[in-house]
Parts: C-alpha cells; structure tokens; sequence
C-alpha cells in the first residue's frame, strides 16, 4: 500500500472526465476507511439528519428499528433529544432471525404492541431495516402492509442500508419518498407552495420567503415546520414543489405522478453571481421579476469584510457540512481566496464545477475520505489555515474550523452572508 494519501488535482480530473473517474476516488470499488473524519457521515444512520432522525419528520410519527444490537447503538445519542423521546422503540433481532428470517414474523405484533402503549396514537409508524434484510432480501412492503393491518394506521420502510448509498436510490433518496408517501389527493391551491429537500426549516432570514410571498404565495410549506399531522396533509394542496436538494428528486417526481403537482428545482449555492441568475430563471418560470438586490449586496459586503480580515485565507473544503464541496470551493476561489484541497465524493454531476475550477485554480488537491491511503495523509505541506466540514478540521486540527453542519439549513445569499459571519467568528 502507498505511504501516502492518493489524490487527484482539478486539472487531471477534468482532463479524464466524469466517465473515467479514478478507482480511487469511488468509495464502491475499495475498502472503506472509516476515520474519524467519516463516521459523522458514513453510516446513513450515523450523526445529522441519517435515515433515524429523518423518518422521524413526520408530525406525531414514531420508529421502530429492526437491528442487531450492533446496528441500533448509534441512536442513543439521537433518543436523548428531547424531541425525541418516547418516539424510538427496539426490536433486537439474534442470530436466529439472522439466519432465517424469523423476526420478519414479530414486526406486526410489535408494531401493534408499541401503538397500543404509546399515550398519543401515533400518525403513522416508521419501520427501520438495516442491511441485514438487505442480504436478506426482505419484502419490507408486504411487512408494512400486514403491520398497517394490525395497527390500523400507516407504516412505512425506513431503509439503513448502506449497502445500496451508491446505487440508483440511496437510503437518503428512499426517506424522502417514505414521508410524502402518506399525502392523499386535495384541491389545489394557486398560493400555496411546498419546499422539499431537507428535514430542517431553511434559516429564518432566508430571502427565498421573501421572494416567493413577492410573487403572490401566501403558504409555504416544509414539512420541519407543520406543526401536526393534520397541517402536514395539507401540503396535498400546493400548486408545485420547490426541490433544494438533489436527494427529493424521486420524492417530487412522486408528488407529480401521484398527486399532479408540478416541480422546480433549485441547488444551493455560495456563489452570489449564480444565486442571482437561478432567482432570475426561477422568476421568469413564475412570470414575476424578483428584486433581491438588497440580499445581494449584504452578503458580498459580508464577503468582502472576510476578505479585508483575512486575505491570506487558504481553505481546505470537507463533504461533511451544507453544501456541495466542490461548488463552494468554486464560489471561494472565485472571491479572491485560495483552496488548496477538497475532500469529496466525486459523482458526474460535480464536473460543471471541476470544469471552471481547471482554469481557475487547477493545482487544488481533490481526496476522498473514504479511500484507505487517507490514513498517511500529511497536512505539513498543505498550506491550509483554514477549514470547513467537520471532515477537513480532522485533517488539520490546528488551523480553525467552521463544521457549517448545522441543523437549519443554509440558502440562497442569506446562507453566503451567514457562513461568512461564522468565518469572521473564528
């Protein structure tokens, strides 16, 4: 084995393109290395918004996980929040369930068990397997429906699969479409406007609430806001979906094919150029001119008051936080800074990036976390001082760090102008 991390600059990566990406690069051709630089992240049940806690949007819903002891440790810490007491409950499965299935059996009468103790009747019950029903092959369906039966109440799949984090429908992609999948048909409403995409509300200085009540919206829905489950069925009535996250794609697609409400994605970006241009495509969509200048100039005053603190600012960029890694690297490069190195998954999508970022900065190192030379890495010579992602502050824990993993979700020129408050902060 090498004694050194493996690494591809932008330049050579863009030089061999999105269908030659490197082996290296690719955590589904390797072992793992599982440091702690991914463990927040790794596991779609770890640290964050995993499989556990993102079931768990749904008002007044509550969990049942179906897991060897081994796989259901890592939501002590999540049951210790107070929102979530009393909405996680255990069904431990021992080595004869994992050989023959035998645990398949007790689900419904669990289910029906854990509803008939619960103080409040329960909205709907989430079943969560783990990768042992993945080799398995568990018709996890067909279990929620005798459960339903049982119970008389909705249950839904909540796949912990990390088996499948690379395929066509990951664990994060499958969630999403779990929790709209309780929204029945209701008349439509031409003001009323559902946001998909994240489990937490957006930041409340977020000017996209702003920029939609200017264009005639009087209700906007997120499903980390309704306050029940009543008020969460009324997102049935929004004329279309705002998609800000790649992982609701399959979610909205179901909204349009199931309850004939159309879709819109924007992506969040840090780059206030490309901010202004999506806002302007968005408000031509909608036949309306949105006036966000205001937003505009206070992040880029933001931005600028970084830079005249630290102009020598030399970034290391991690995957574990809001936002895309590569995009945000872009959008620093591009204010004036440097970034030396990014840690990242690598998918064919990042390349309208790593295209841009060739030209401007092509000597920036790209790692990924989860390649097993990670364990020689050196920042000696890295010229970083300073991080972002609780990933790059493990690399080079004595420069400052920004982890930006919060719960509430950074967007637009809000989202810019706050990450760089937090930058001037430490």
């Amino acid at each position: 084995m090498a004694k050194e991390a493996y690494y591809c600059t932008v330049k050579e990566l863009n030089k061999l393109g999105r269908d030659a990406i490197p082996a290296q690069l690719r955590s589904n051709t390797h072992l793992i290395y599982s440091s702690p630089a991914t463990l927040a992240f790794n596991s779609p049940g770890a640290e964050g918004f995993g499989v556990k806690r993102a079931g768990l949007a749904v008002p007044d819903s509550i969990m049942l996980i179906v897991a060897p002891g081994c796989c259901g440790r890592n939501t002590s810490l999540i049951s210790s929040m107070r929102e979530y007491d009393n909405r996680f409950f255990y069904l431990m499965m021992d080595e004869t369930d994992i050989v023959t299935g035998r645990h398949l059996k007790k689900i419904p009468k669990a289910v029906e068990e854990i509803c008939n103790c619960c103080e409040k009747r329960p909205s709907v019950v989430m079943i969560c397997i783990t990768c042992v029903d993945a080799l398995l092959g568990t018709d996890m369906e067909r279990v929620c429906r005798k459960a339903e039966e049982r119970a008389g109440l909705p249950v839904r799949p909540c796949y912990m699969y990390a088996l499948t984090r690379e395929g066509r429908k990951p664990p994060m992609v499958h969630v999403r479409q779990s929790l709209y999948s309780l929204l029945e048909p209701k008349k439509k409403k031409g003001n009323v406007v559902n946001l998909l995409g994240f489990f937490s509300p957006l930041i409340d200085e977020c000017e996209l609430y702003d920029l939609l009540h200017s264009a005639g919206v009087k209700t906007i829905h997120e499903i980390s806001r309704c306050k029940d489950y009543e008020e969460y069925q009324t997102m049935s009535e929004a004329n279309f979906n705002l998609v800000l996250h790649p992982e609701a794609r399959f979610a909205a697609e179901d909204f349009h094919n199931r309850l004939q409400i159309p879709f819109i994605e924007l992506r969040r970006l840090y780059q206030t150029d490309k901010i202004a241009s999506q806002y302007q495509a968005f408000g031509k969509v909608l036949g309306v001119t949105f006036s966000d200048e205001v937003y505009r100039e206070k992040a880029e005053e933001t931005v600028a008051k970084f830079k005249e603190k630290r102009p020598d600012a030399s970034f290391a960029i991690g995957e574990c936080m809001n936002g895309d890694p590569f995009e945000m690297a872009l959008a620093m490069i591009k204010y004036g800074f440097k970034v030396p190195e990014i840690y990242g998954t690598l998918t064919a999508e990042n390349f309208i990036y790593l295209n841009q970022l060739s030209q401007l900065s092509p000597e920036t190192k790209v790692f990924s976390n989860m390649e097993p030379t990670m364990l020689y890495y050196d920042p000696e010579k890295s010229g970083v001082n300073m991080t972002i992602g609780k990933d790059a502050g493990y690399y080079h824990t004595d420069q400052p760090n920004v982890i930006w993993n919060q719960d509430r979700q950074p967007y637009g020129y809000a989202g810019v102008t706050r990450l760089f408050e937090t930058l001037l902060e430490v």
